[in-house]
């Protein structure tokens, strides 16, 4: 496998504020190296992934490798997002896992016809978004080969 010397950066769409922080000491704990940042609702995850507003200067918002998204957002939910994620040719090869608090059937299938690539249910614990967070770092990072 030919995997690529830099971690890839992954950009996480949550509003919930507690869910941003554990998530990231669950990288942390996991010592995985890749670059997280976060976006806080599907506007402002478009805004990024086209480059406008704020996030205009591509050296500071480069492309994510993986996008972790929550449903639930205001503004846009992750459900729109993703359709017009996986709607646009020029995104649409970034994988998306959907990170949420939703175990409705109904959600899991849309957001499988929708295009995502995974859709894992938050764990409760922050014990239990370690082994998560652990199994996502050696899927995705590890054993996928994903564009670059």
């Amino acid at each position: 496998m030919n995997k690529p010397n830099k971690p890839i950066m992954i950009l996480m769409a949550d509003d919930d504020p507690d869910d941003r922080l554990l998530t990231q000491d669950a990288f942390e704990e996991c010592r995985l190296s890749n670059d997280l940042r976060f976006v806080e609702d599907g506007e402002e995850l478009m805004d990024y992934l086209h480059h406008k507003g704020k996030y205009a200067d591509v050296s500071v918002s480069p492309r994510p490798g993986l996008i972790l998204l929550d449903l639930n957002m205001p503004r846009k939910d992750g459900r729109e997002a993703l359709g017009e994620i996986k709607a646009d040719p020029e995104l649409r090869s970034i994988p998306i896992v959907v990170l949420t608090t939703s175990n409705a059937e109904t959600d899991i299938l849309k957001s499988y016809d929708l295009g995502v690539n995974s859709f894992i249910v938050k764990p409760v614990t922050f014990e239990e978004l370690v082994e998560v967070v652990k199994t996502l770092g050696k899927y995705w990072f590890q054993i996928v080969e994903l564009p670059l």
